[in-house]
């Protein structure tokens, strides 16, 4: 990855991959219902700013359980992400149990764009470059 950041604060590290042409967002370990709107608000935005078709999705610090902002990222977030011009979105898991079901969550509300989750960074990057 070739990564010019765009957005940091306690909560995530968005961030531009100018080789893949996608951003980059690394979550912290701890994650509520506002801190996870607020970046995923600023996530659409830069999305926006960049003109990405493209994200890929970091949780694998995520410590937390966020479930109270999943039908919100799913009914709200990712279709306003889609009318922003996202195509493809490589979700990458935590391996804590409590965040992998608020991702779970939210794919159960999300009907476009196309999200898919990984177990391992590599795996999703492979698939994102792909598409």
């Amino acid at each position: 990855m070739a990564l010019r950041l765009l957005h940091e604060d306690h909560t995530l590290t968005i961030s531009y991959d100018y080789l893949n042409d996608w951003l980059y967002v690394d979550w912290a370990p701890e994650q509520d219902l506002q801190s996870v709107q607020q970046g995923c608000l600023k996530m659409l935005e830069l999305l926006q700013t960049e003109c990405c078709r493209k994200v890929l999705n970091d949780n694998r610090r995520v410590q937390t359980i966020w479930s109270e902002a999943a039908e919100w990222g799913g009914r709200v977030w990712f279709p306003a992400m889609a009318e922003g011009g996202l195509e493809y979105f490589a979700w990458v898991y935590s391996p804590n149990i409590y965040s992998r079901l608020s991702t779970d969550r939210t794919l159960a509300h999300t009907t476009k764009p196309v999200v898919v989750p990984f177990d391992s960074l590599e795996t999703a990057a492979s698939w994102l470059r792909q598409m």
